[in-house]
C-alpha cells in the first residue's frame, strides 16, 4: 500500500480517535514569556493537546498582539486564556482546581520529565526565554522537571519545550499505568 495524506474526514477521525483515549486535564502558565511570537506558538500547541486553560502571568505578551495572532491562527478560541495574574496566584489557581504543578526549568532538583510520577491532571509552568522562571514561580511549583539534551544546545526556545512538555504528559496518559 503507498502512503498518502489523509483526508480531511479521515484527519478528524483520526483526532476523534485520540480524544476517545484522553482523560486528563492539562494546563499551561507562561511566566513572563514577552515573545508573542512565542505565545502564539504556545497557543496553538495548547490547542492541539487540549490544554486549557492558559494563564498568562507577569509580563507575558498577549495573545491579541499581532504577532501572537498569526503564528495562533485562530486558535485561541479553543482555549480558555486568563490574563493580569501573576504566578504566584496563577499557580495557586491552578492547584486549587486540583492539577500537579509541574515547572519545566533547568534548575537544581529537577527530575527529568519522563521520570516524573504524573497526576492525571497536570499543569505545565514554563518561562521567560532568557531568564527561566521567576523565584516566586520557582518556589511555588509542586515539583521542577527538565527535558533532557543530547546535542550541543544547553537550552530550548520555550514553545519548544512547551510543546514537548505537554506531548510528553498525554504520551503518559496514552501510554497507560508504566
Amino acid at each position: 500500500m503507498t502512503a498518502r495524506s489523509l483526508s480531511p474526514t479521515d484527519l478528524k477521525r483520526l483526532h476523534r480517535d485520540w480524544r476517545r483515549r484522553t482523560d486528563g486535564r492539562v494546563a499551561v502558565v507562561l511566566d513572563g514569556v514577552m515573545t508573542p511570537v512565542n505565545v502564539g506558538s504556545i497557543v496553538r500547541v495548547a490547542a492541539a493537546y487540549g490544554a486549557s486553560p492558559l494563564w498568562l502571568a507577569g509580563a507575558t505578551a498577549s495573545p491579541d498582539h499581532p504577532g501572537a495572532r498569526k503564528t495562533a491562527l485562530g486558535t485561541d478560541r479553543f482555549v480558555d486564556v486568563v490574563e493580569g495574574v501573576t504566578a504566584g496566584d496563577a499557580i495557586g489557581a491552578a492547584r486549587a482546581e486540583g492539577f500537579q504543578v509541574v515547572g519545566v526549568e533547568l534548575a537544581t532538583g529537577a527530575t527529568p520529565l519522563h521520570e516524573l510520577p504524573l497526576a492525571a491532571d497536570v499543569c505545565v509552568v514554563v518561562g521567560n526565554e532568557d531568564h527561566g522562571l521567576s523565584s516566586a514561580a520557582l518556589a511555588a511549583c509542586d515539583v521542577l522537571a527538565y527535558l533532557p539534551l543530547v546535542g550541543k544546545v544547553g537550552s530550548l526556545n520555550v514553545a519548544t519545550a512547551t510543546a514537548i512538555a505537554l506531548y510528553e504528559v498525554r504520551r503518559r496518559e496514552w501510554a497507560g499505568p508504566a
